[in-house]
């Protein structure tokens, strides 16, 4: 039941980042939803490099990463959202930025992802072990 607290509490903190970051970035109008596809990128980054770092050297409690990774960037990341501009882009005749926003999003995605864990992967190697100060 904790585990759960623990993501929901994430999750919430999560949810109100990614509308603080969505009050900042242009509105998905009818041209393109670069807000959602910039938090998208974002948590694809960000989650790529924590559980990198977090499974590799920094030991945190697992309840800590299901609130950061699981709770947190679920929250702040966006599927359904961007779903649904997808499908708004090709409803209103715009299927090749359609395509476009598929491709930035789903590519961009794992190339963010890659690049995280690539960060954290390095961040690791370069850090002291412990007991070596």
């Amino acid at each position: 039941m904790k585990d759960v607290l623990f993501v929901g509490a994430g999750g919430a903190l999560g949810t109100s980042a990614r509308y603080g970051v969505q009050t900042l970035l242009p509105a998905a109008g009818a041209d393109f939803p670069l807000g959602v596809l910039f938090i998208n990128w974002i948590g694809c980054l960000f989650l790529g490099w924590f559980f990198t770092v977090t499974l590799r050297s920094w030991r945190i409690k697992p309840r800590w990463r299901l609130a950061i990774g699981t709770g947190f960037t679920g929250g702040f990341t966006t599927f359904s959202t961007f779903a649904v501009d997808a499908v708004r882009l090709t409803v209103h005749d715009r299927a090749l930025t359609a395509v476009l926003y598929l491709l930035l999003s789903v590519c961009g995605g794992l190339f963010l992802t890659w690049t995280g864990i690539r960060l954290g992967t390095k961040m690791t190697q370069a850090a002291p072990k412990e007991g070596s100060l």
